[in-house]
């Protein structure tokens, strides 16, 4: 299937790695002009000089929990590219804690990196996109929002408002030919799912190599996903191919989701 994705601009933050990597890399390899963002420079070059070999690249650094990057990073990409098609907005996630242990400045942190990063950007980017032929926006939530994860009340609570971010969107911008989508990843095999099992493993006194077999027994299939999974149910929601889809948030997390719903 030609989903369509040659010579359209896409911004896609959280991308040095991981998720945001392999969805960036089958961007570029479907023709897509991409631009990627973190915040870590060298991690972010290090990307860039890897996916160049699919296309064309650009790296724009940059910490989206910040009030004033999302302007910043719609701008450059206006500037260098002329305009923007696609959205894919992805970051870190809160740290894993007991809600007793979380303060106040830890919430708001949690707000700014989880929820309002999303607010900030398509904010920023709605002119460009009111101008493109097949505007698509795409966040990234996680299968928390359906069924919350122990010890991660900050991921649990905050990206819930990001679903009903999308969803509302969905409803309110149709009009304007700009569709917005969600991806609710289950546990992949990334470094932050590596960190979390490793937090997981200190406090219950076991492995970490004990905890993802655990973890995995939960999916139906017995597994973790790979990024790279995620990356193709990314690519193809934020392409024209999925011209009639909107408001969809989707599990990507190998039937790890119990509910009909």
């Amino acid at each position: 299937m030609d989903l369509g994705l040659k010579g359209k601009v896409i911004l896609l933050t959280g991308a040095s790695r991981g998720l945001g990597y392999a969805t960036a890399k089958t961007l570029a390899q479907e023709g897509a002009r991409i631009l990627i963002n973190a915040r870590h420079q060298e991690q972010l070059s290090a990307a860039g000089d890897k996916l160049s070999q699919y296309g064309d690249v650009v790296s724009l650094p940059g910490d989206i929990s910040e009030k004033d990057t999302a302007e910043k990073l719609i701008g450059a990409t206006f500037a260098i590219m002329g305009g923007l098609d696609m959205l894919f907005i992805n970051s870190g996630g809160p740290p894993p804690m007991p809600f007793e242990e979380v303060t106040d400045e830890t919430w708001q942190k949690a707000v700014d990196l989880v929820f309002m990063s999303h607010v900030r950007l398509i904010r920023a980017a709605l002119p460009f996109l009111r101008k493109s032929e097949s505007p698509s926006v795409l966040t990234v939530t996680s299968v928390s929002v359906k069924q919350p994860i122990p010890n991660l009340v900050l991921s649990n609570s905050v990206r819930a408002a990001t679903v009903g971010l999308t969803k509302t969107l969905a409803l309110e911008l149709g009009a304007d030919g700009i569709r917005f989508n969600s991806i609710l990843p289950s546990w992949t095999n990334t470094q932050r799912v590596k960190q979390l099992m490793k937090d997981r493993a200190k406090r219950k006194g076991t492995t970490v190599e004990a905890e993802i077999e655990a973890q995995s027994s939960q999916s139906p299939l017995g597994r973790m996903g790979t990024p790279q999974e995620f990356a193709n149910a990314a690519a193809f929601l934020l392409s024209p191919a999925a011209s009639y889809i909107t408001g969809v948030m989707l599990t990507v997390d190998g039937g790890t989701y119990k509910g009909s719903y």
